[in-house]
């Protein structure tokens, strides 16, 4: 869970950059805090309604030639095991979801105490116990292919699609906005990583670092294993690297070696290092 305390402390420092800690509204904060625990409550409370049997199962009718039966049986099994599978996803995705939720919350109100070291935080427990489930890892193919199997809605695919023309044509303020637009009116989607990651490139074309590096931040933790993650990754050192947080910026490029021995982010990793004369 090393990476988790690392990305907890570079959204405390993005969180704070350039913000004196005076100036911070803690009644907003505190707000947003008991806000997100109660979205997470909710999320577990379906979960567990929809554990509860409503009664009416109804066996395959016995009735046919024996081929008959099989085959319903067949065709019952498969449907009952899509459902199985269904119902995992979700499970798996608020387990993951709200243990980053609670894990980030830890280091909010580690923020708000002024004794609080996030040195001294331990790893955030998993929900439900055992290990954390990792995030589903589509390919996802250049904006306006085929999808390879995942379901977007025609407005999803046609705002991607838009937001990705304004930044291939270089209009970066426009691509950033609709890109923010996109990953808050499609949470969760499946091209909502590698938008925020795009987000994170239009920004630091205008200068905006902080901005960008937050962007960087949401594509890693929202999609830790994705196609973008490494270069997300990568590129969220690099621009803590450049706002003065020397400390977080190296261990930041040390997890890209860490986590992706085989991309080519890490060879770029290793010269930023290299560049804030890391340990």
């Amino acid at each position: 869970m090393r990476i988790v305390k690392t990305l907890g402390a570079a959204a405390l420092v993005l969180g704070l950059a350039g913000t004196p800690v005076a100036a911070q509204d803690n009644s907003q904060t505190l707000a947003d805090i008991r806000q997100e625990l109660t979205v997470l409550y909710v999320s577990i409370q379906k979960l567990k309604v929809e554990l509860n049997t409503t009664g009416g199962a109804v066996a395959p009718s016995g009735s046919g030639s024996t081929l008959d039966r099989v085959i319903a049986l067949e065709s019952e099994l498969t449907r009952l095991t899509s459902k199985i599978e269904q119902l995992e996803h979700r499970v798996d995705t608020v387990v993951r979801d709200g243990t980053n939720t609670v894990g980030d919350l830890e280091f909010r109100l580690c923020e708000l105490e002024p004794d609080c070291n996030i040195a001294d935080l331990g790893d955030t427990p998993t929900l439900g116990g055992g290990e954390l489930p990792m995030a589903a890892t589509p390919s996802l193919p250049a904006a306006g292919g085929d999808q390879g199997g995942t379901e977007l809605a025609v407005a999803e695919q046609e705002d991607f699609d838009m937001a990705k023309a304004a930044f291939d044509a270089g209009d970066y303020n426009a691509a950033a906005d609709q890109f923010a637009r996109y990953t808050q009116t499609y949470p969760g989607g499946p091209l909502v990583g590698q938008a925020n990651y795009l987000r994170g490139e239009a920004l630091a074309q205008m200068g905006q670092v902080a901005e960008a590096a937050r962007a960087y931040l949401a594509s890693y933790s929202g999609e830790p294993n994705g196609a973008n993650s490494a270069n997300a990754l990568l590129k969220l050192g690099a621009a803590l690297g450049e706002l003065g947080q020397v400390n977080e910026a190296c261990v930041t490029l040390a997890e890209v070696g860490n986590r992706f021995p085989g991309s080519s982010a890490v060879a770029e990793a290793a010269q930023a290092r290299e560049a804030l004369a890391c340990p």
